[in-house]
Parts: structure tokens; C-alpha cells; sequence
């Protein structure tokens, strides 16, 4: 056992606990080791002894640890541990680290060797940063929603890699997000309500297979987010829950532990659980090589229970920062993103500033302005103008990521495409027109699985996507416009290499909520763009426009094109800038401008 490493562990600062606890390979066989200091007794069971609870005791190896080393066991022999609790009551229980599990009903545990892989991506995980200035475009993926085979079979980690990367590299995005791949038991969890904190849930396949699909986004040039749940844990008898008769991962204080999705809090006071949870996270980056992890529900880490009026959270919130810290010391090319929807500073702050130590944080208020907009009847949208130019006054305060999420396109909230205000038609012209928005503000871009061709029905993790939507050209088309704008947004440095700079954004016009249109620049590269976005039902032949520079400007994107199921209302040939001032610059240009149209021009600085 490395006493080192146990220490650590102890102390609450070791990111590597589960190369002491958990089930190993050695050459005298499998060692158990267990952390379950008030338990009178552990024994452990499994199909090697028959499942016998009196074959295979546990010894102490110090007055918290319990260890057993098992000979000529193969690789997947199944165990779990039988723990004579403080009260004396005995209960079977998974091994909080285990590296595999079989799903339900038996919650059984296996034993595997992780380290067996051979990674093929050395240079990438050498070469990989992140990418404060380079663009990232995130697919977000339910893997069990994305697509199965139906009645109920999903596709595995091995299969997703003809079915998912093939895709994910002709749209043109950059990363895929994972949602939770730590075993959970209840699907309508998501695999946000988990219980193997260092356990690959089996739905999809083994340890091996997602270090396989990993392994391959790597080679085709994708990034690996994973989505992992520090703050609570599901109350399974099985689970972590007074896991030796005491309270172990858990506060004492029911006042303290219960959580609002009828799950447990961590008690982030306990050295040995602030060490477990950053041990978990570690594994992802270790093991399975991710490039980046989203931390869920940060509020409820902020606050007590998410709710600013109970008070700052402390302890979690130095768990958050050690955990920042010390994930960034070891793994300095690693980002780590925060789900957080309050409006706490500095989350992105470094914690040597005083800081949360995040390299990102969702932008949740920019998501529900701007979706409220877009619901909006545009008869309407004048008196609300600030909804969408209010972002900018408070951009630079974090590093955003701009989020369109799984949360939106559930719970009768309406997928993206159907919070659009107007008939079908309408919809899409602003759809797309939200796209244009999203893709040419600052800040990172994510977007959820379906969004990308306009799925109507909200996400199911029972059903694959509507796939078949793309036989009908407004879907079809949808998602042709999507993999050209990811396409535009990554050639053009414009659009994110000053995402965090005064440098890379400038209004031309914030404030036109007459004609309810918002125009602006994006600077890089030499180049500026000029965004014009059109959030009325109304054209114009002649629309008059004040720009930085004169010359030519080059009509990049427009939402409104027929090949993506638009008017055609475009400007086809080039549009000069010419001197005479407007909008505070000293040069101006007119262009055509579609109702509900989405433009992107590309000139020259000089």
C-alpha cells in the first residue's frame, strides 16, 4: 500500500485515491482495500467463493482500512462486500471504487484492469490546451440518446465510434461533451444521480471500449468533455449512503444532507471525502485521457441547497477551490468548466486571485435572455431591447461559454427550434437567425444534440434522435446551415481569439429597437465581420450600415439563403464601404437585408 498516497487521501488533497483503494491486479493476486472506518467487520463476496459470506474476511490493516488479496482471480470476477455495520446490522455494498459495474438489478462490481490500453494519442494529449484562444464549438451527447438500436438496445462505446465521431467531424464541431458516464441506477437521472464515482456505467459497454472511442476522437481531432456531479449521491441502500453504519460521504446533520432531487449531499468538511471526489475527477484525465471536465450544478456547491438567501456554502467552496487548484497543478492543459447559474464572481477567477479557479462558466443568464427574446411576439420586441444587448455589459467579467443544453429541450420547455415565436416557417427563419447570434458573439459555443437540425420533440433518454426529419428540407437544410456556420466560426479567427478580449467585439448599433435590429463587429485576423441580425418580420433593399474601413465587404453567411430554406433575399455580389460617417465610423455601406435574416460580411482592415 503507498502510505504516501494515504496520507494524502487523509489529509484531502490526493487525486490518485484510487490507486489505494478499489480492486488491483498484483502479482500475488487481486487486492481489496476498503476505506470503511466504523464497520466492525467486511467480508467479500462473489462468484469466486460462491458468494459466501463467511469465505473471504476482510483484515485491518489500520484502524480505518480494511484489505484482503484474493489469488487467481480473472479479469470480471464479480464481488461486492458485506459490511457488519457500527450497529452491528449487516449490508451489502458496492465498492465505492470500483472501476466496473454491472447494472441493475444486481449492482454487481468487477474487477478490471484499466492501465491494460494502448493510447495511440500522445501527441494530442501533449499538444492540447484550453483553448481560451482557439475556437471550441461543443457537441453536447447523451450517448443512449443519440442513436440505439430500439427496444431499449443501445449502442456501445465501440460503436460510436463509426456512428458518433463520423458525424461530429462533418458538422464541424471541435469537442463533444459527454453527459455522465459514472454508473447510475434510474435512466431519468441522465447519470446526473450517480453512485460509482470511479465506475464506467455499463450501459454502453467496458472501461476499455470508451477508452477505445476517447482514444479515436483524438485521432480525428475531437476534444473530450466530460460532464461529472461533485455535489450529492443517490440514496441506494447499495450506494454510498451510511456506508459502515455511519455517515462516511454524507453530513451527520439530515438538515444539511438532503438534497432538492431527493439524493445526499457530500460533506465537503471531511478530508477523505474532499480527496474522493477529486480522486474521481482525476480518473477521467488520467484513465480515459478527457481534455475537459463540466462540473454540475455548481450553485448548489456556491449556496446551501442553490439558494443565495441561505448563505455561501464554505466548506464546499474551499472544496471548490482546492479542487481547481490542484486538478490545474497536475494537469495544467486540462479546462474545467463550471455549470453555475448564479451570479457568484469570480468564478473564473484564478484562486491565487481569490478566485473559484474555473476556466469557464456557462452563460445561463445569456441563454434565458436571449430565448425569452426569441419566444417573443417581434410586434413586442422593442419594449425588451435590452434582453439582448445587455450581455456585452457584463461579458468580461468571466470567461463565458454560451449554452443552448440539454436543460432547455425538456420538462414542456420546448426544443430551441419550437420556443421560436410564429408559424413554421417563421420558426426556422428565426432559428437560424439565433444561430448567426450565437455563433458570432464572444465566448465558447455548446449546443445539444437534435439542435443542430431543429428537432421538435424534446430529448428522451429512451428514444434515439428523430434522424428521420432529415427527409424534409427545412430539417435537412437546418443542418447543412449549422456545419457551414461551425465551419465559418473556426476558419475565421475573428470569431474567437479575442472571445475574452476588449480587443475582438464593438456595437455599431445596440440600441435600434425601432426597427428591432442589432448590428456589430468581430475584430481578428486582420479582417473585421460585420454582423447584422434582423429581429423583425420586415426587409430592406437598402439598409444603411457604418463600418471601420473602407473597401469591399464579402457576404459570408446569410441566414436567409435558399440553401437553407430561405427568401434568397442576399447580397450576391460584394458591397463596397465607402467614406461618410454613420454609427460613429467613418465609413458606410449599404446592403440588402431579409426579414429575420442573419449576416455575416467579411472586410479587409486597412
Amino acid at each position: 500500500m503507498d502510505n504516501k498516497e494515504l496520507q494524502s487521501f487523509y489529509d484531502g488533497y490526493s487525486l490518485h485515491a484510487y490507486n489505494v483503494f478499489g480492486a488491483h491486479f498484483t502479482k500475488n493476486g487481486v487486492c481489496f482495500r476498503l476505506y470503511a472506518p466504523n464497520a466492525r467487520s467486511v467480508r467479500l463476496v462473489g462468484d469466486f467463493n460462491n458468494w459466501n459470506s463467511d469465505a473471504t474476511l476482510l483484515k485491518k490493516v489500520n484502524k480505518e482500512v480494511w484489505e484482503v488479496t484474493v489469488p487467481n482471480l480473472p479479469e470480471y470476477a464479480q464481488y461486492k462486500y458485506v459490511i457488519e455495520q457500527a450497529d452491528g446490522k449487516f449490508v451489502t455494498k458496492t465498492d465505492p471504487f470500483a472501476f466496473y459495474n454491472e447494472m441493475r438489478p444486481g449492482w454487481v462490481c468487477k474487477v478490471v484492469n484499466i492501465d491494460e490500453y494502448k493510447w495511440t494519442d500522445r501527441e494530442w494529449v501533449k499538444n492540447r490546451n484550453n483553448d481560451i484562444n482557439g475556437p471550441m464549438s461543443i457537441y453536447e451527447v447523451h450517448l443512449g440518446g443519440f442513436k440505439h438500436h430500439g427496444a431499449g438496445r443501445w449502442f456501445s462505446y465501440y460503436e460510436m465510434i463509426d456512428e458518433l465521431i463520423p458525424y461530429v467531424k462533418e458538422m464541424g464541431y471541435t469537442h463533444i461533451e459527454l453527459m455522465p458516464l459514472n454508473e447510475y441506477p434510474f435512466d431519468g437521472s441522465w447519470g446526473y444521480q450517480q453512485y460509482g464515482y470511479f465506475s464506467v456505467t455499463s450501459r454502453y459497454g467496458n472501461c476499455y471500449q470508451l477508452q477505445m472511442f476517447i482514444d479515436a476522437c483524438h485521432r480525428n481531432g475531437i476534444g473530450v468533455i466530460m460532464d461529472i456531479v461533485m455535489a450529492h449521491f443517490v440514496k441506494d441502500e447499495f450506494g454510498l449512503i451510511r456506508f459502515d453504519g455511519t455517515c462516511v460521504y454524507e453530513s451527520n446533520d439530515p438538515g444539511k444532507s438532503e438534497s432538492q432531487w431527493d439524493t445526499l449531499y457530500f460533506d465537503f468538511s471531511k478530508n477523505t471525502v474532499v480527496s474522493f471526489l477529486m480522486s474521481s475527477a482525476a480518473l477521467w484525465i488520467d484513465k480515459y485521457h478527457c481534455d475537459g471536465l463540466r462540473v454540475d450544478a455548481v450553485s448548489n456547491l456556491i449556496y446551501h441547497n442553490g439558494d443565495s438567501t441561505k448563505g455561501e456554502n464554505r466548506g464546499a467552496i474551499s472544496f471548490i477551490k482546492r479542487f481547481n487548484y490542484h486538478l490545474h497543478k497536475e494537469y495544467p492543459n486540462v479546462m474545467i468548466i463550471a455549470e453555475d447559474s448564479t451570479s457568484y464572481p469570480l468564478v473564473t477567477a484564478p484562486t491565487e486571485n481569490n478566485g473559484l479557479g474555473f476556466d469557464y462558466k456557462w452563460d445561463l443568464g445569456w441563454m434565458n435572455d436571449t430565448l425569452k427574446y426569441y419566444k417573443m411576439d417581434p410586434e413586442y420586441r422593442h419594449y425588451h431591447h435590452n434582453l439582448i444587448n445587455f450581455s456585452m455589459a457584463y461579458f468580461y467579467s468571466e470567461r463565458f461559454i454560451l449554452p443552448f443544453s440539454h436543460d432547455e429541450v425538456v420538462h414542456s420547455k420546448g426544443t430551441i427550434i419550437d420556443k421560436m415565436w410564429g408559424n413554421y416557417e417563421q420558426k426556422f427563419a428565426q432559428c437560424r437567425n439565433l444561430m448567426v447570434y450565437m455563433y458570432t458573439h464572444p465566448g465558447k459555443k455548446l449546443n445539444f444534440m437534435g439542435n443542430e437540425f431543429a428537432v421538435f420533440r424534446e430529448f428522451d433518454e429512451q428514444k434515439e434522435l428523430d434522424w428521420f426529419l432529415l427527409q424534409y428540407p427545412a430539417h435537412d437544410s437546418f443542418k447543412r446551415f449549422t456545419r457551414d456556420l461551425n465551419l465559418i466560426y473556426k476558419a475565421h479567427p475573428a470569431f474567437w481569439e479575442h472571445d475574452y478580449s476588449w480587443d475582438g467585439f464593438q456595437w455599431i448599433d445596440a440600441d435600434n429597437s425601432e426597427q428591432r435590429i442589432y448590428s456589430y463587429i468581430r475584430y481578428g485576423g486582420g479582417y473585421c465581420y460585420v454582423v447584422i441580425l434582423n429581429m423583425a418580420p420586415v426587409g430592406y433593399e437598402e439598409f444603411e450600415i457604418g463600418v471601420p474601413t473602407y473597401g469591399f465587404f464579402t457576404e459570408v453567411m446569410n441566414s436567409e439563403k435558399d440553401i437553407y430554406s430561405g427568401c434568397n433575399m442576399c447580397n450576391f455580389h460584394k458591397v463596397r464601404a465607402v467614406k461618410g460617417a454613420k454609427h460613429g465610423f467613418r465609413y458606410h455601406m449599404t446592403v440588402r437585408v431579409a426579414p429575420f435574416a442573419g449576416i455575416i460580411l467579411e472586410g479587409k482592415m486597412h
